[in-house]
C-alpha cells in the first residue's frame, strides 16, 4: 500500500439493477439518482486529491460512508410510511439501495478499504471513550 495520490481516484455509478427497479415515468428520477452519485464521486475525488496521506483519504470515506448510512436509514423509514398512505415507496427504495450500493462501491477499493476499517475502528474507540467520560 502506498500512499501515491494517482492512485487515490474512484469511480461510482448506478447499478443498472436500481435503474431498471424504477417506473416508466421514472427518468428524472434516474436523472437525479446519476447525479447525486456524480456529486458524491466528485465530491470523494476532490478530498482524496487533497489528502496527504490514504490514511487522510480513509477518513474522508468514512465521513461520506456515515452520511450515506444514514441517508440509507431515512429512506427506509420512508417505506412503510409511503406505503401507510397507500403510495409507491419504489422511489425510496431506489435512494435506499443506491446508499447502500455506493457504500459497496466505495468498499471495494483495496487500497481504501483497509484505510477505511482502521478510520472506523479509530471512531468506535474517540467516540466510546468520549461516552464514558463524566
Amino acid at each position: 500500500m502506498t500512499d501515491d495520490t494517482s492512485d487515490r481516484r474512484i469511480s461510482l455509478g448506478v447499478p443498472q439493477q436500481i435503474l431498471d427497479s424504477l417506473p416508466e415515468d421514472g427518468g428524472n428520477a434516474a436523472a437525479d439518482l446519476k447525479r447525486a452519485v456524480e456529486g458524491i464521486e466528485t465530491s470523494l475525488n476532490d478530498a482524496f486529491e487533497r489528502a496527504e496521506s490514504d490514511s487522510e483519504a480513509a477518513s474522508y470515506a468514512v465521513d461520506a460512508i456515515e452520511h450515506l448510512e444514514d441517508r440509507m436509514e431515512t429512506y427506509d423509514a420512508f417505506v412503510p410510511e409511503l406505503r401507510a398512505w397507500g403510495q409507491s415507496p419504489i422511489y425510496a427504495i431506489a435512494w435506499r439501495n443506491l446508499q447502500a450500493d455506493l457504500i459497496a462501491q466505495i468498499r471495494a477499493y483495496d487500497w481504501l478499504d483497509t484505510h477505511i476499517e482502521r478510520e472506523r475502528n479509530y471512531r468506535l474507540v474517540e467516540d466510546g471513550i468520549r461516552f464514558d467520560k463524566r
